[in-house]
């Protein structure tokens, strides 16, 4: 199907494929944001569901996507499993996902959309009185690149300009703080410096394999001050 064939394009211009080979970086996602997911989660943009596929034991896990090729390619990977739901879902739209959640993720979303105020506020309005919204997107405007064009990244955030978006929807800030301060310099070296238009699957190879296991060391120990990505967790009013 043409539709089948764009759609793998649009994925394959978006680097997911480079990224399942990531196997530590997906599991440092993991450690960084379970903490705080509850027992009904939503994930928003979840590609091809490398990090959905992680959460297990979950009463109620809804997974979505606004790609076709997305949404069919989880449907295949997680549709068997009782607690899942896959849903098409496009935060620049209306958001409906039946009964509300207690948490929901959104993991390099909203640097793809043009107005991120409207994307979170839809992200509240599925969430649970008290509930959490948790965030991860590409730090620092000083590591805008070529790759970040190539793949439709409208901006890269600092915690500060993460922060007014965040709180314009209405949403509580809890946690705000930059993570992954080596591979921040590694994207620097490659990407900026380097002058690289993407990340070779060598490359990628070789940042999971050495600079993801030093970054979760050495953010165990210690904030870093700067990092190649900002992670943020809100909550919702719960009144």
């Amino acid at each position: 199907m043409k539709l089948a064939e764009d759609s793998t394009r649009t994925v394959h211009s978006l680097g997911l494929e480079d990224l399942s080979m990531a196997v530590r970086y997906r599991r440092y996602l993991y450690e960084l944001l379970e903490p705080y997911l509850a027992d009904s989660v939503l994930e928003v943009g979840a590609g091809l569901g490398d990090f959905a596929a992680q959460l297990a034991g979950r009463r109620r896990l809804v997974v979505t996507d606004s790609d076709p090729f997305c949404v069919w390619s989880l449907r295949e990977r997680l549709g068997d499993r009782p607690e899942v739901e896959v849903r098409a879902l496009d935060l620049q739209g209306e958001a409906t996902i039946g009964a509300p959640v207690e948490s929901v993720v959104a993991i390099n979303v909203l640097e793809h959309l043009e107005d991120d105020e409207h994307a979170l506020a839809a992200m509240r309005s599925v969430v649970l009185p008290g509930g959490r919204v948790l965030l991860l997107v590409p730090g620092y405007p000083a590591l805008y690149g070529e790759f970040d064009l190539a793949v439709g990244h409208l901006r890269r955030y600092t915690p500060a300009a993460l922060r007014h978006a965040v709180e314009a929807a209405g949403l509580h800030v809890e946690v705000l703080r930059p993570v992954n301060l080596l591979g921040g310099l590694a994207w620097w070296a490659a990407v900026r410096v380097g002058g690289r238009s993407r990340p070779t699957p060598a490359l990628v190879k070789l940042y999971d394999r050495v600079v993801v296991p030093l970054a979760r060391v050495l953010e165990r120990r210690f904030e870093p001050p700067f990092g190649q990505s900002v992670l943020c967790v809100a909550s919702a009013p719960s009144g």
